[in-house]
C-alpha cells in the first residue's frame, strides 16, 4: 500500500533588527524600534567602561532570558503551579584556539511552586525549556557579516 504524500508545513520566519551608533572609544548606543536606547561598551577586562552593558553581558543574558521565557510559556500551557522564577547566570570566557570564547554558560534558576508534588514535573519542564530555547540552540550557528563600507 502506497503512503499518501505528507503536506508541507510552512514555517514562519521572523526578523529582529537592532541599530548601533558608535559613541566614541569602545562604546555605542544600542536601540531597536519601539524600545529604549541604552549604552553598551567593551567590558573593563578589555579596556572598556565599567558599569555599562557589554556584548558579553548581553550574550549571557540572552541565554538566561530565553530559558526563562521558554519555561514560562511551557509552564503556562501546562498550567503548572509556579509561584516565582528567579535565576542567575554565569558565562565562562576563556582564551582558546587563538581567541576568547564562551566555553560554558551556567544558568541557575530558582523556581517556587505552590504544590510540592509537582516539583518533578516543573523540573522536567525546565529541562524541556532549556532544550527548546532558541538562543541556546543557536549559539553554534553560522554568523554572517554583511558590511557596508562608506567613505566620507
Amino acid at each position: 500500500m502506497e503512503q499518501a504524500a505528507q503536506p508541507k508545513v510552512k514555517h514562519k520566519v521572523f526578523n529582529f533588527h537592532t541599530q548601533l551608533k558608535w559613541a566614541g572609544g569602545k562604546a555605542g548606543m544600542l536601540r531597536a524600534e519601539g524600545k529604549p536606547e541604552f549604552r553598551i561598551a567593551s567590558p573593563p577586562e578589555f579596556k572598556g567602561e565599567p558599569g555599562v552593558w557589554t556584548p558579553e553581558d548581553l550574550f549571557v543574558a540572552a541565554l538566561e532570558t530565553c530559558t526563562m521565557c521558554t519555561f514560562a510559556a511551557f509552564a503556562q500551557k501546562l498550567q503548572l503551579p509556579v509561584v516565582s522564577y528567579e535565576s542567575r547566570a554565569e558565562g565562562v570566557l576563556e582564551f582558546l584556539d587563538g581567541g576568547y570564547q564562551f566555553t560554558k554558560v551556567f544558568i541557575r534558576p530558582r523556581v517556587v511552586v505552590s504544590q510540592p508534588d509537582m516539583a518533578d514535573r516543573v523540573r522536567q519542564t525546565l529541562d524541556d525549556a532549556h532544550h527548546a530555547c532558541l538562543v541556546a540552540r543557536s549559539v553554534k550557528s553560522e554568523v554572517v557579516v554583511e558590511a557596508e563600507i562608506v567613505a566620507e
